[in-house]
């Protein structure tokens, strides 16, 4: 797979993604909802920490809130760093297209997040209680503060466990909880081709 291949799949997943986000900010309230199927929702939550809401304060005590996203934005940068000379490094060496579209669709949703860490700060306000406004003189944050944008919702099963059920009986059961984002989803189906694909992603290696 060429370069220009890999390019246009990275530049048509942040289209979708930032086009989402946008929409969601801008149209839906924080925390407001709309049922598509009894197992799939669109819920707009705003995720200022690493995967599942997971913040360096909740890991290492004493960092404030604004330390943590600080370094987890700069930590995010390094990354993208590494995943885009991984993608360029693998066009070079003409490795399988496998291997190329799971980089880049690893290298797209991974920097369609730190565009809501770096940029979202700057340019939205907030959304409690109110649809943000996009380019507000008003920002709820500053440069590398922005929270990530989530709204894919899939409960395909909400119910209540039976009492006889060890340890849990009785108690609400969810799946799937997270809510999540065009790019977590092209991030987990990057790194899904690459275990499930791995001899093809691999070939030499597998040898």
């Amino acid at each position: 797979m060429s370069l220009k291949k890999a390019t246009f799949i990275i530049i048509l997943v942040l289209l979708i993604d930032q086009i989402s986000k946008i929409y969601i900010k801008t149209n839906f309230v924080l925390g407001e909802h709309v049922e598509v199927f009894s197992w799939f929702k669109i819920l707009f939550i705003e995720n200022e920490g690493a995967a599942w809401g997971t913040k360096i304060s909740d890991i290492i005590p004493g960092v404030s809130d604004e330390a943590g996203k600080l370094f987890l934005t700069v930590f995010r940068l390094i990354a993208i760093c590494g995943i885009g000379y991984w993608l360029v490094d693998s066009v070079k060496k003409n490795s399988t297209p496998t291997l190329i579209l799971a980089v880049s669709l690893i290298f797209a949703g991974a920097l369609g997040n730190i565009i809501d860490s770096v940029f979202y700060g700057l340019i939205f306000d907030d959304s409690y209680g109110h649809v943000a406004t996009l380019f507000s003189d008003e920002p709820y944050g500053t440069l590398f503060h922005g929270k990530v944008v989530d709204m894919l919702h899939f409960p395909m099963i909400d119910t209540v466990l039976p009492d006889w059920f060890p340890i849990w009986g009785g108690k609400n059961f969810r799946f799937f909880e997270p809510v999540f984002n065009v790019a977590d989803a092209a991030i987990s189906i990057g790194v899904g081709v690459l275990l499930i694909f791995n001899k093809k992603a691999f070939p030499n290696e597998g040898k």
